[in-house]
């Protein structure tokens, strides 16, 4: 007597998301959060951006909020750590004051441009988020404040600043151009960027 002879199938695991890499993911998303804002981007946007399905997303995030939470987080932390790169090689405060505004520039032209800050829009759609969501982006444009403050005391200090500076006052309009360029450049590249810069820096004197 012979047994019938069988073929295994292999096994496969449920509900496990398929293997991908986060940090291209979260860039993907980046990207959609970017030109869209928060509310407008649908999963199904994200899903194509970021070429997963939608379940693998939520596997991944649990849900929209969650993929933006973490997006956002990195969206700072790459920024911050390319700005202190391009900051770094200045040696007084009003330099890299310059260098900053440089930064943001180049941030607001091109393609870089019409992508928009994620900070700033998410700024602008700051009365229709949640609580949480809401703190996260004001406590951003704070710490770009303090950073900018921070700058000033530094030239203050080295004396390439005015030591009469209002420091607070400062900060808060070097922020706004800051901002505005970034705002300007989802229309447009921002034009006599340099002339503008240097405008700007006649405030420090």
């Amino acid at each position: 007597m012979t047994t019938p002879r069988t073929s295994a199938a292999p096994v496969r695991e449920r509900g496990r998301p398929r293997a991908f890499d986060t940090d291209k993911a979260l860039d993907n998303a980046m990207i959609v959060f970017r030109q869209k804002g928060f509310h407008a981007s649908s999963v199904a946007d994200l899903s194509e951006a970021m070429n997963l399905t939608a379940g693998s997303i939520y596997k991944a995030f649990k849900d929209k909020r969650t993929l933006f939470l973490r997006v956002f987080e990195r969206y700072i932390s790459v920024r911050n750590a390319d700005l202190r790169a391009r900051l770094q090689p200045h040696a007084t405060g009003r330099a890299r004051i310059a260098e900053l505004l440089q930064f943001y520039l180049d941030s607001a032209r091109e393609i870089e441009g019409r992508r928009g800050c994620l900070v700033v829009g998410s700024t602008v759609e700051l009365q229709s988020l949640d609580d949480e969501l809401s703190e996260l982006v004001r406590q951003a444009v704070l710490r770009n404040r303090h950073f900018l403050m921070s700058l000033i005391r530094e030239g203050q200090q080295d004396g390439s600043i005015s030591a009469a500076l209002d420091v607070d006052t400062a900060a808060g309009l070097l922020l706004c151009v800051a901002f505005g360029m970034r705002v300007v450049g989802k229309v447009q590249d921002v034009t006599n960027g340099a002339e503008t810069i240097n405008m700007v820096l006649g405030i420090l004197d």
